[in-house]
């Protein structure tokens, strides 16, 4: 059977491989990673009983037990099909198994999950909350404005390159961003959050560095426990992870750095932003993926055409 090509941890097998060689996006690359992992431990406890519906079927009760959300065991369960589908496309599963595993139907969800965000009073009060006399509190308060000022995701933020901020109509940009779907926009920063990068090269000696030809002279770097820089980029976790010191010492649980830029949308539009405006910034497809963010719903009470000021 397949399995035994997944059984370690590292995930080295090469069907395993072309699984995440198939996503595009590095995102779903590490959710994958992360789903086939666990999967793989549960199925060495398991004592390997072999690649079948049923099994995975097994394998879904578990997660429902464990009250993972529905969207995280969906996700799980998208990754398992994906590796009986090229296990059978190469030979390595039987394609009636592989059939068998992609008729496991996911979970139900019902209603939506708002997410967290940051009202305009604490977001402002996390982006104080770094100490900006240390050469890391320089850093992670110019991550911050960027992740709150510009609503990138955080993998964008850790690629982000002093070649991508320019000056675009008179003003400071993040230019031909590749974003989700290799979709390329162009979003404005306000000129708080280019001071913030400024202060933060200038103290690092970075802001005339010579290009790297793997990171490209990112703006972000790592720093070792002793505040001296040690490396030329950061990860997307390490994002997450300056997110969430910062966010418990406000007192902010379970503020994640998607709920960052989730702020950045919100905070947009009671600014009163244009909604297509805040679409295109955050780089959606559609305008409904934003009108979600925002938890629109329609108003029947105050509808648009309540506003048109005409009569007959």
């Amino acid at each position: 059977m397949i399995m035994p090509v997944i059984a370690e941890k590292a995930l080295p097998g090469p069907v395993v491989d072309m699984v995440l060689d198939s996503l595009g996006s590095d995102h779903s690359k590490r959710a994958y990673e992360r789903a086939l992992t666990d999967f793989a431990a549960w199925y060495q406890r398991q004592g390997r009983p072999g690649l079948a519906k049923a099994t995975v079927q097994r394998y879904k009760a578990t997660l429902v037990e464990r009250e993972l959300a529905p969207s995280t065991i969906n996700q799980r369960l998208c990754a398992i099909r994906a590796l009986a589908r090229e296990a059978a496309d190469n030979g390595a599963l039987d394609p009636g198994l592989a059939g068998g595993i992609a008729r496991v139907k996911g979970v139900a969800q019902h209603g939506r999950r708002m997410g967290n965000w940051l009202s305009k009073e604490q977001a402002q009060r996390l982006l104080c909350a770094p100490d900006a006399g240390t050469l890391k509190g320089l850093r992670d308060r110019a991550l911050l404005a960027v992740l709150i000022g510009c609503g990138l995701r955080r993998s964008e933020a850790a690629e982000l390159t002093f070649s991508d901020i320019q000056q675009r109509e008179a003003r400071w940009a993040i230019v031909d961003l590749v974003g989700k779907g290799h979709r390329v926009r162009t979003v404005p920063m306000p000129s708080w959050a280019k001071a913030a990068i400024d202060r933060w090269a200038q103290q690092a000696g970075i802001a005339d560095g010579v290009l790297d030809r793997m990171n490209g002279n990112r703006v972000f770097r790592s720093l070792s426990r002793h505040g001296h820089i040690d490396g030329d980029s950061i990860s997307p976790q390490t994002v997450a992870d300056v997110v969430k010191e910062h966010a418990a010492a406000c007192g902010f649980k379970a503020l994640a750095a998607h709920d960052l830029r989730r702020t950045f949308a919100k905070l947009a539009y009671a600014g009163g932003a244009g909604l297509d405006q805040i679409q295109l910034s955050l780089g959606h497809a559609s305008i409904r993926t934003t009108e979600r963010y925002l938890g629109l719903e329609q108003d029947l009470h105050d509808a648009p055409c309540d506003r048109l000021g005409l009569r007959i």
